[in-house]
């Protein structure tokens, strides 16, 4: 089973909580002393997990420009899972299903962020297409800090069939698009309810936007026409858990 390298101290940190027996190789910074590297070596140990002392450059070979925060581990490659798992896992719920469908982003920092904030808001589950969009990369765990452990993440080999049938198990898909006929905060979000987002830049694509049963904008009260995929989904995701609690009282 191949290998890849997850850094920074909140990632590795998750890993090591989550899938201890999956680390291969844990590596940290020599010079590192600190409250955050101390707080690591004791949670490394409750595990059984050796954490070797190296020096930075060897950090610095593995994830360059410093960007690894003085630790590094090797991890068995988590994958994402796929339309059979979604099924159990929708089958499995207890309440109305609350997804984050991504069609095709394929910038890591955007999934990071899109799945921090997924797993922020409560979401079950976040679905995206296996073509043109990214994977669960170093980059998108890093960003996440966390979040890839915590909350499912599927990818699907035809997300138009995956929304039908979402559509017949009666979840709502609310799509988020500039022409969206509604304010996304004149729309119910409660219920069985899956926020539709589209790639960087091009937005849903076509098949997807005539799938969603309502088409919803956030209103822009600036000059700017609209905001990153990352920041929309936070703005939908929270508006839908604040229509949620209320609802629930």
């Amino acid at each position: 089973m191949s290998t890849e390298w997850i850094y920074g101290f909140h990632a590795v940190t998750t890993v090591l909580r989550s899938r201890p027996s999956d680390i291969q190789s844990l590596l940290l910074d020599a010079q590192r002393n600190d409250g955050r590297a101390k707080s690591l070596i004791a949670v490394a140990q409750e595990h059984g997990i050796t954490v070797q002392r190296v020096p930075r450059s060897r950090l610095d070979a593995i994830i360059p420009d410093g960007r690894s925060q003085g630790v590094v581990a090797e991890v068995l490659m988590g994958t994402a899972q796929g339309e059979s798992a979604l099924t159990d896992l929708l089958d499995g719920l207890e309440g109305p299903p609350f997804l984050l469908i991504l069609d095709g982003v394929q910038d890591p920092h955007n999934l990071g962020a899109c799945l921090r904030t997924a797993e922020a808001a409560g979401v079950n589950a976040v679905i995206a297409p296996k073509d043109r969009a990214v994977g669960l990369t170093a980059t998108v765990r890093k960003v996440a800090a966390g979040a890839v452990e915590r909350v499912a993440f599927f990818q699907v080999t035809n997300l138009a069939r995956s929304l039908r049938e979402l559509k017949e198990r009666g979840v709502w898909l609310v799509g988020l698009a500039g022409d969206g006929e509604k304010s996304l905060y004149e729309t119910s979000l409660t219920g069985p309810l899956a926020v539709v987002l589209g790639a960087e830049g091009s937005g849903l694509r076509r098949l997807t936007a005539e799938l969603c049963d309502f088409k919803v904008h956030i209103p822009m009260v600036g000059g700017t026409e609209s905001v990153n995929v990352s920041v929309a989904t936070g703005i939908a995701l929270f508006e839908a858990v604040r229509q949620r609690r209320f609802a629930s009282r």
